[in-house]
């Protein structure tokens, strides 16, 4: 079994895990996130065991209240939700990004404004307490083809506008998901979905044929217009970011290959 969960707290350059899936990683906070010591709102966890995948990748919404706390209690929620549910329907999905805000509210409750701050202050972020956390997200499981006689699959669920790109044997089948990367969806720890329910895509997958998965946030936008696969080295300079003398948003980036 292999596992990678990201740490807010400090960077992951770009590395890789070689399976049946390859798998590659990385997480950067944002330069001024950095220089503060404070934690990026960004997560990325990944975790592949025999013929499986399962994936995550969150970004916290920043005018909520810790958006990070909400970006690390929903990965590793769907990371746990991934490996043990049976329902794979949309209502199940929905159903369930909602029974979790309960205990989502009962932690975040405990996340008090820190000490010292001023009244006024306290006040605002006591507030937005009440309101919440948000995270928008990706989510997904591989199922891997054991045999022509056998196909696969892939499940994958999103709200949000981080980057959900893939290909099949090396063309970019992504207009799948067109119209449906949206800034006004996320999910709350208060209220579970926001600006309509999750969107939830499956497929098969056929025995020998090479697929490409690649999700990243906005840190990471200069991906965008790149259809190839890049050397690791080349991710790396984005994820340094010299020309803006580091990034300007938290970047989590998450690439699986197979076939």
């Amino acid at each position: 079994m292999f596992t990678f969960i990201s740490s807010q707290a400090q960077e992951q350059p770009l590395a890789s895990h070689s399976g049946r899936v390859l798998c590659r990683y990385a997480y950067g906070r944002a330069m001024e996130t950095l220089l503060q010591g404070e934690n990026g709102q960004d997560f990325v966890g990944v975790q592949t065991y025999g013929d499986v995948c399962n994936f995550v990748l969150c970004d916290g919404v920043s005018m909520s209240y810790q958006g990070d706390f909400a970006a690390r209690f929903l990965g590793n929620t769907l990371l746990d939700w991934l490996d043990h549910t049976r329902d794979w329907s949309s209502a199940g999905f929905t159903d369930f990004m909602t029974s979790i805000t309960e205990s989502a509210s009962a932690q975040l409750r405990r996340l008090a404004p820190p000490g010292g701050v001023p009244s006024l202050l306290r006040e605002v972020l006591e507030d937005k307490q009440r309101m919440g956390s948000q995270s928008m997200y990706i989510c997904g499981r591989i199922e891997l083809p054991i045999s022509r006689k056998k196909q696969g699959r892939l499940w994958m669920a999103w709200q949000g506008d981080s980057r959900l790109r893939f290909w099949k044997d090396g063309l970019e089948v992504s207009e799948h998901f067109d119209d449906t990367f949206r800034t006004n969806e996320r999910w709350s720890t208060l209220t579970g979905p926001v600006g309509g329910k999750p969107h939830v895509y499956q497929t098969r997958l056929d025995y020998g044929m090479p697929m490409r998965l690649q999700l990243y946030t906005d840190g990471l936008a200069d991906l965008d217009p790149i259809h190839q696969v890049l050397p690791d080295e080349l991710i790396q300079i984005l994820l340094d970011a010299p020309h803006t003398e580091g990034l300007q948003d938290d970047a989590a980036f998450l690439e699986l290959q197979w076939s």
